[in-house]
């Protein structure tokens, strides 16, 4: 699945959802998003998911909750969610929301496939 915002693909026994995000997005579009990242959770929740963070420049309290929301989902159906290519802006807003205490966050890509394939 893709779309201009996420690409969703399988790697390694798991998916893989890797958004490109821009500093500043609509609000129209981001609910847009959130739908279709949704939507595509519903289909594979109990499988391995990484989130590749690498093209993101910012996450306001939408995406934040998309997130919390997407780990949920995963969990409940028995799956794990590990994010990966956080820069250290991105890391630091996870840390001021202390939302770094609830998700699997990865260094690389690479060892984020390893965490996901492990379910």
């Amino acid at each position: 699945m893709s779309s201009d915002r996420f690409q969703i693909t399988h790697e390694q026994s798991a998916n893989v959802l890797h958004f490109v995000l821009p500093a500043t997005i609509d609000t129209m579009e981001i609910d847009g998003l959130i739908e279709a990242v949704l939507k595509q959770l519903t289909s594979r929740g109990e499988q391995g998911w990484v989130v590749d963070l690498s093209q993101v420049e910012y996450l306001g309290s939408s995406m934040l909750g998309l997130f919390v929301n997407m780990r949920e989902r995963i969990r409940q159906a028995g799956g794990i969610l590990v994010l990966c290519g956080m820069s250290p802006q991105l890391l630091q807003i996870f840390k001021t929301c202390c939302l770094e205490r609830l998700f699997t966050i990865a260094k690389s890509r690479a060892d984020a496939l390893a965490l996901a394939a492990r379910v």
